[in-house]
């Protein structure tokens, strides 16, 4: 029987909640299910419903009070569409949820699903996240965060399903389009015979961009022909942050080897152009995705040994793996990764047709 999902989070900007809303949806259509989603909106709306689901514009991540008086107008909308299964993929949207499913006749109830997407501050806000009927954890560090800081909930209802990545869209060996390649040589022609190391993510203090550039360094004491890439854009309130750090790399004499690359819709080529990739995060992350979608493309990774991005180098690439905050070691296989490269296995654990299947699966079984 088909099923109604509706799925809540605050918008559809870029981001690894947005891209696994947009891809369960279109899964869900494509099997005869009926998708809803309800957001903020953004740059995924169109393509949200190009995939077959339906979106409502809902303010339903604006941080106020105020935001909880439309648990009300959602109740009304869950039996209205005679919802099956409500997904809250963030903490505000899952508060309305909540308040709305606890609120509705027992038997008129949806099934009540929350993804946990990060190590959230524990707390009362944040434990709304595990009172999903069911918990999904993108990851096993996610996993071990919900029950060593909520020990009250039934490890028996969090379940594990890692992000994933199409290998269609990341084929191991990508090599991007010569259109792209001319584009890039031409606007960039200082790179020309230097190996690129690349350090995906946003500006923010936490992703360790302040290590990248302390790496950088390293390798050009050490003679290396290299040529460091910060491919990620900074938010106006980071902006003073991208200043000190560009300032930091004037100061070391480093100004001609590295590169501020902003914002990019491009990752993927960016990444396959890279030699070296670096995951550099000084506190985890929840998975890693930029990570995973590297070693995908057969581009070899130097990572800091916590949170999600250890899983997915154990499984694919175990070598590249550092005592975190330990730049000098990460420069040290940064240096053996362009001498040899190292094996990378294929990815068949972290792909999205894994994930779509662990998802819907979990939905079905919920149901009934």
């Amino acid at each position: 029987m088909p099923l109604t999902v509706l799925q809540t989070l605050p918008a559809l900007e870029t981001g690894g909640v947005e891209r696994g809303t947009v891809d369960v949806g279109a899964e869900l259509a494509r099997r005869g299910h009926r998708s809803l989603v309800i957001s903020g909106g953004g740059a995924l709306t169109a393509e949200l419903c190009a995939g077959g689901s339906r979106h409502y514009a809902w303010p339903i991540g604006k941080k106020s009070p105020f935001t909880l008086l439309l648990a009300s107008r959602l109740r009304r909308f869950l039996q209205e569409e005679k919802v099956d299964i409500l997904h809250a993929r963030s903490r505000l949207p899952a508060w309305v949820s909540y308040l709305a499913w606890k609120n509705m006749p027992a038997g008129d109830r949806p099934v009540f699903i929350t993804t946990v997407h990060g190590p959230y501050r524990a707390g009362r806000y944040s434990a709304v996240m595990t009172r999903g009927q069911k918990v999904i954890a993108i990851s096993r560090y996610i996993h071990d965060y919900i029950l060593a800081n909520y020990p009250g909930v039934d490890p028996g209802k969090v379940s594990v399903i890692h992000r994933g990545v199409d290998p269609g869209r990341f084929p191991c060996g990508y090599r991007p389009a010569e259109e792209w390649l001319a584009r890039w040589r031409m606007d960039r022609p200082y790179l020309h015979d230097k190996a690129l190391v690349t350090l995906p993510g946003r500006i923010t203090r936490w992703k360790g961009h302040t290590d990248f550039i302390d790496i950088i360094g390293r390798l050009k004491q050490a003679g290396a022909h290299v040529h460091g890439l910060v491919a990620g854009g900074a938010e106006p309130r980071r902006e003073r942050f991208l200043k000190e750090l560009i300032r930091s790399v004037n100061q070391r004499g480093l100004g001609n080897d590295i590169s501020f690359l902003g914002s990019r819709d491009d990752l993927r080529e960016v990444l396959g152009v890279s030699d070296v990739v670096l995951s550099l995060a000084n506190i985890p992350e929840a998975f890693g995705r930029t990570t995973l979608e590297a070693l995908s493309l057969g581009r070899p990774v130097v990572a800091y040994a916590h949170g999600g991005a250890q899983e997915v180098l154990e499984e694919m690439q175990p070598d590249g793996l550092v005592e975190p905050g330990n730049t000098a070691a990460a420069a040290g296989k940064v240096l053996d990764f362009l001498k040899a490269r190292p094996h990378i296995a294929p990815n068949q654990r972290f792909t999205l047709e894994r994930m779509l299947d662990k998802t819907l699966a979990l939905y079905e079984e919920a149901r009934d």
